[in-house]
């Protein structure tokens, strides 16, 4: 007898993964497949969007095999990406994003910073659009990186004739469809889910993108959530494997995928879901925070209409370089070398050693502030650089181990940061649900519920932004009346950590020097 069966997509940095689900969320296969990166310099990241669809219709093909299903059974599936930024002319063709003009390099990673200056630019008009963007606009959003496009490679630009946030893209080669995501737009492109016009021409006129919509293929409304774009067409289900009975529905960004699949759970009552706080947190890591109305909070993105669940306001906070961080050290210190999980487990052993003697003391002179790649959230800086105080002449593997640990306490002081900071806005936050590769580091598991006062949740879902993807399927495919009922239909529940009270008062200790090192840093730097 057919299954309903669905399927989730999640482009992430440096991989993409895919997973088949049951209709009730039962995870039944999963594989991941690398995808190709470039840096040509510090602030210069690059995809293939081509290598990256290869690696998605890999990954579809092998979960399915996995989980010993028939494909003609998928009768959903949905993409979830990083918010990178593809560019494509009008016939669909790949189009450079490189100085080097190849145009295999046709995507800028999320993480590129190249557009620091157009990112300065726009905050400087003070438009009303930054109030919809926690009041600063960072270079990791679109606008900035196609300001920079049109002035740096104006022959990229003119051969143009589609742009897309990633996962749009992947739903574009799906499906052929131009729609676009709500919570891509509403996010990146500086699109008002709320009002109608929908897009802020003004605004695009000031900083040079008046031609924007008809060069980058945009529609005048996004598409909410979930919504379903369409069969796949034959080329994109023989490519993956399924049929063209599979709909697609309009995906999320990476993080709100995340977001969808540990706080669908809460979706029945909006009213009281602003307690919990979604983290979803691998090389970098993304706050998520809920409610009922509109809160804006300064250095936190949004608020943002519609971006998870239609009808719902967002707030999204952010550390740039959490994971990401944690390989640096590693890289950088003389005993570190390549940060391979067996590494980062090695260290986290050597640590809860040093701590049965030392306790949580450990290394307490040493102190981190984590902003290596800027301060996304709350101070809103991408120019803001990392500092650390009580270095030693110690060059063996317990001194970077000891250096690991308080790097490890600072990513989770800078979680503490955000989540006060929207704590004063009228969010009452004090559960975390947590996702993605930090959930496979105890210390930092440990950390977030001591450092923050917070309860805990693991999901009990091997992979929660697949299932959150695995949700926005089984909507597009009528699985469900609406996306709040496959998310409560599917959502699977997780294991409660409690924050450890003998440990309140160090981590008190450490969040006020923590603060004050901010506040120094802020001194040094005006005298500059």
């Amino acid at each position: 007898m057919a299954q309903d069966l669905l399927v989730g997509v999640d482009v992430g940095t440096g991989s993409a993964r895919a997973g088949v689900f049951t209709r009730h969320g039962k995870l039944l296969g999963r594989h991941e497949n690398p995808i190709a990166m470039r840096r040509t310099g510090a602030n210069f990241a690059e995809h293939d969007s081509e290598d990256i669809w290869s690696a998605v219709c890999q990954a579809v093909q092998a979960a399915i095999a996995q989980a010993n299903v028939k494909s003609s059974d998928v009768v959903g599936i949905a993409f979830d990406a990083t918010c990178s930024l593809v560019v494509r002319d009008i016939r669909g063709e790949q189009v450079t994003v490189s100085d080097d003009g190849k145009d295999r390099w046709d995507t800028i990673v999320w993480l590129d910073h190249r557009a620091l200056e157009e990112a300065d630019e726009c905050n400087r008009t003070g438009h009303e659009v930054l109030h919809f963007a926690g009041g600063v606009m960072s270079p990791e959003m679109e606008v900035p990186k196609l300001m920079w496009l049109k002035r740096h490679l104006p022959q990229s630009w003119a051969r143009a004739g589609q742009m897309f946030d990633l996962a749009d893209f992947l739903s574009w080669k799906a499906t052929g469809s131009l729609a676009r995501s709500q919570s891509t737009l509403t996010c990146k492109w500086t699109y008002l889910g709320h009002r109608t016009p929908g897009w802020s021409q003004d605004f695009l006129q000031r900083v040079g993108l008046g031609d924007l919509l008809e060069k980058a293929a945009l529609p005048e409304r996004a598409s909410p959530v979930g919504a379903d774009l369409g069969p796949l067409t034959k080329a994109a289900a023989s490519q993956l494997g399924l049929t063209e009975n599979c709909r697609v529905g309009a995906g999320l960004i990476d993080a709100h995928a995340g977001a969808l699949g540990v706080l669908g759970a809460f979706t029945s009552d909006v009213g009281t879901i602003d307690r919990h706080l979604a983290l979803i947190a691998g090389t970098s890591s993304c706050v998520m925070a809920l409610s009922a109305e509109d809160r804006p909070t300064s250095g936190v993105w949004g608020p943002y209409f519609g971006a998870v669940l239609p009808g719902v306001w967002l707030n999204e906070g952010g550390q740039s370089a959490t994971g990401a961080l944690l390989d640096h050290i590693i890289r950088w210190h003389g005993a570190g070398g390549e940060p391979t999980r067996e590494r980062h487990l090695a260290i986290c052993r050597r640590v809860m050693e040093l701590r049965e003697s030392e306790g949580l003391a450990l290394a307490n002179r040493l102190h981190v502030l984590p902003d290596f790649h800027g301060n996304r959230s709350p101070l809103g800086d991408p120019f803001a650089r990392g500092v650390i105080s009580g270095l030693t002449l110690d060059s063996d593997f317990d001194s970077l181990c000891r250096l690991y640990w308080r790097t490890c306490v600072s990513i989770a002081l800078g979680v503490r940061h955000i989540l006060e900071t929207l704590n004063t806005r009228g969010y009452a936050i004090d559960t975390l649900h947590i996702t993605g590769g930090h959930t496979k580091n105890p210390l930092l598991m440990e950390l977030y519920a001591d450092a923050t006062g917070c309860t805990v949740v693991e999901p009990s879902t091997p992979d929660a932004t697949l299932l959150g993807m695995a949700m926005v399927a089984a909507n597009a495919a009528l699985l469900y009346p609406s996306l709040d009922q496959a998310c409560l239909s599917m959502q699977q529940g997780g294991t409660s950590r409690a924050p450890n009270p003998q440990a309140r008062a160090q981590f008190e200790r450490d969040y006020q020097i923590f603060l004050e090192m901010l506040r120094q840093r802020q001194v040094i730097d005006s005298l500059e």
